[in-house]
C-alpha cells in the first residue's frame, strides 16, 4: 500500500505494515521534549497518575529545555526552573539544558545575570533549535513536545508535533501515545529562490493561500527543487509554521543536506523515509518561487497576507529579529546584508535563538566585520539567547511590546497579546524585510536595499 512519509513513520512506530488517514494507532515515541512553561504541569500530572515514586519510560529519551521565561525577575519563572531541576535529579535525566546562571531558589524581584560566555554554559536557548543543534532530531523518528511549534523538527524528516501536558505525562510513563493518522497535503515549490526572499516568505505565502485552518490536523509535506536548495535553518522555518495553518506536522524529506547536518551532531543511527511516488494526498499545491514577493502577515493572524510593497505606508515603532523562526544564524547573515554600514531608525532587537547562534554572531563575518559588530554599529539592541518576547512573557522581558505599538517581527505568531500588549500590532516578516523596515521606520520591501 503506497504511503506518504508521515504515514510510513507512524506505521513503523506502531509496528504495522501500513496505516491510512483517520486510523488510530499506538505509537512508540523516540523523543519527548518539555520546557519551563509546560514541564512543571507535565511533571505534576505524571506523579499524580503514575505515583510519587514512578520512573520515566526512558531517561535517555526525555529532553528538558528551559527557554521561555528565563531572563526575568518573576518568581514563578524561577520556581519553574527549580521544579525541572528537582525532577531531572530524581529521574537521572541526562538531556537537561540547565540555565546554570540562575541560582537555585532565586527570589522574586531579581533578574538573573545572563551567561557570560555562550560556550561555557549548559543553557542553550529555544527548545526547537536546541533539539536539532544538539542532535536530538533524526530522520524517520517520532518526536513529541509540549509546545505547538515542535513541528519544527519535521525539517529533518521526522514526525514531530506538539502535545498537551496530559498526553506528555502519559508518554513520560509509558513511552507511547495514541495517535490519529493525519491526511497529507503536499506543497511543491519550484524555481530559483530570488535573493530577496527567505523561507519565511514561502510559508507566509502558503498560510495566506489556505488560511489558518486550511491544514487542520493534516501533515504538511514540502517538496520541490526550491525546498531542496534551502539549508536546514530555512527548512526549519517552514516546518515551524505548519501549526499556523492548523497542521498536525510539517515535514521535508531527508536528503544529503539533512544527513550531513544530522551526522555532524549525533552518532546515533537513523532510517530516513520518503513518500511513495503514488502516495495519496488530500490536496496538492504548486508554486513558482521566482514569482513570490516579500510577504508579510498583518495583525492579528498569520493568514492576513500582504506584500511588503503593498504595506509601504504602514509606520512601525519597533523591529524584532529573533525566535526559532527568525533568530538562526542564516537569519542574521541575511539581516546583516541589509543593515551593514547603515543606522536603524526604530528600536531594533536582536535575540539569537540559541547560544550556538550567539557564538556565531562573533565568528561569522560579512566583509571585515562580525555580525555582532554590524548590528551594534547599526544601533541594534542585542539580547541573550532564548524565546524572549516571542511569547510576550513577563513585563520585564527583553523586547516585549508593553504598549500598543506596531512591530515588524520575525517570530511565528501575531495573535492579540502574543508579544505583550493586546493592542500591539505585530507584522510577521522575514529577517530581510524586518531589517529593511528598521532602516526606514515603515514596512519596507528589502529589494530597496538588495
Amino acid at each position: 500500500m503506497p504511503m506518504t512519509m508521515t504515514e510510513k513513520i507512524l506505521a513503523a512506530h506502531a509496528g504495522v505494515d501500513s496505516v491510512s488517514p483517520g486510523e488510530n494507532v499506538w505509537c512508540n515515541v523516540d523523543v519527548l521534549m518539555t520546557h519551563d512553561v509546560c514541564g512543571p504541569g507535565t511533571i505534576g500530572i505524571f506523579h499524580e497518575q503514575f505515583g510519587p515514586d514512578a520512573k520515566v519510560f526512558d531517561r535517555d529519551k526525555v529532553v528538558i529545555i528551559p527557554d521561555h521565561y528565563i531572563f526575568t525577575a518573576d518568581p514563578r519563572a524561577h520556581r519553574n526552573v527549580d521544579i525541572l531541576r528537582d525532577f531531572v535529579k530524581e529521574q537521572g535525566i541526562a538531556n537537561f539544558y540547565d540555565p546554570d546562571f540562575i541560582p537555585a531558589n532565586l527570589p522574586g524581584g531579581e533578574v538573573p545575570r545572563p551567561y557570560t560566555d555562550p560556550c561555557r554554559t549548559t543553557y542553550r536557548g529555544v527548545c526547537h533549535s536546541t533539539l536539532a543543534q544538539s542532535g536530538h532530531v533524526r530522520p524517520g523518528e517520532v518526536l513529541l513536545g509540549t509546545d505547538s511549534h515542535t513541528c519544527t523538527a519535521g525539517a529533518l524528516g521526522a514526525f514531530a508535533t506538539g502535545i498537551g501536558n496530559t498526553d506528555a505525562a502519559f508518554v513520560l510513563g509509558t513511552g507511547k501515545l495514541w495517535l490519529k493518522i493525519p491526511p497529507t497535503l503536499k506543497f511543491v515549490f519550484n524555481g530559483e529562490m530570488p535573493p530577496y526572499l527567505m523561507a519565511k516568505d514561502l510559508i507566509l505565502h502558503v498560510i495566506g493561500e489556505i488560511g489558518v485552518d486550511g491544514a487542520t490536523y493534516c501533515a504538511m509535506e514540502f517538496s520541490g527543487d526550491t525546498i531542496t536548495s534551502l539549508n536546514i535553518d530555512e527548512r526549519m522555518t517552514i516546518c515551524n509554521m505548519a501549526i499556523e495553518a492548523g497542521g498536525k506536522n510539517g515535514i521535508i524529506a531527508a536528503d544529503e543536506v539533512t544527513r550531513q547536518y544530522v551526522k555532524g551532531r549525533t552518532g546515533k543511527e537513523f532510517q530516513a523515509v520518503e513518500s511513495d511516488a503514488d502516495a495519496e494526498y488530500q490536496g496538492v499545491w504548486e508554486f513558482d518561487a521566482s514569482k513570490i514577493e516579500p510577504t508579510v502577515a498583518c495583525p492579528h493572524s498569520p493568514d492576513k497576507r500582504a506584500t511588503a510593497r503593498e504595506l509601504s505606508d504602514v509606520t512601525i515603532d519597533r523591529t524584532y529579529i529573533g525566535s526559532c523562526t527568525g533568530g538562526k544564524t542564516t537569519d542574521y547573515i541575511q539581516a546583516a546584508k541589509v543593515l551593514a554600514g547603515k543606522q536603524v531608525k526604530v528600536d531594533t532587537y536582536i535575540v539569537p535563538a540559541t547560544t550556538e547562534v550567539d557564538t556565531d554572531l562573533d565568528t561569522q563575518k560579512l566583509g571585515d566585520k562580525t555580525l555582532r559588530e554590524i548590528f551594534t554599529d547599526a544601533g541594534c539592541k542585542i539580547g541573550p539567547a532564548g524565546c524572549a518576547a516571542c511569547l510576550g512573557g513577563p513585563e520585564d522581558t527583553f523586547g516585549r511590546a508593553n504598549e500598543p505599538i506596531n512591530v515588524v517581527s520575525t517570530t511565528n505568531r501575531n495573535f492579540p497579546g502574543r508579544m505583550g500588549h493586546k493592542k500591539a500590532g505585530v507584522y510577521l516578516a522575514s529577517p530581510l524585510t524586518a531589517a529593511a523596515s528598521a532602516l526606514t521606520g515603515k514596512i519596507t520591501d528589502p529589494r530597496e536595499y538588495l
